[in-house]
């Protein structure tokens, strides 16, 4: 497991090493707006998982989740938590947990 210190240093990180899809949640799916990719929970795994808190405020605090799907695609979804967070992501990072 590799260590960062800071968000963007995760996302760099990650990129690096092959994870180039920028996931984001719609509704309960995973998609990539680049591209036509979308995938459900039962199509990839969570390899990795970074969570940052934020030093002064509360709303900069994310999980970064390092993402591979069975087809071989690799990528990243970052996930932002506490008062700032996105319910509908919650409940699927949640699902994914679960599986994972």
């Amino acid at each position: 497991m590799y260590t960062y210190d800071t968000l963007s240093e995760a996302v760099n990180g990650l990129k690096q090493r092959g994870y180039t899809i920028d996931f984001n949640v719609v509704a309960d799916k995973l998609v990539c707006n680049d591209t036509p990719v979308s995938l459900s929970p039962e199509e990839f795994e969570i390899t990795e998982v970074y969570r940052f808190e934020g030093n002064t405020d509360p709303a900069d605090e994310a999980v970064v989740y390092a993402i591979e799907s069975r087809h071989r695609l690799k990528g990243i979804l970052v996930n932002s938590y506490g008062p700032g967070a996105d319910a509908v992501g919650d409940a699927l990072v949640k699902k994914l947990k679960e599986r994972h």
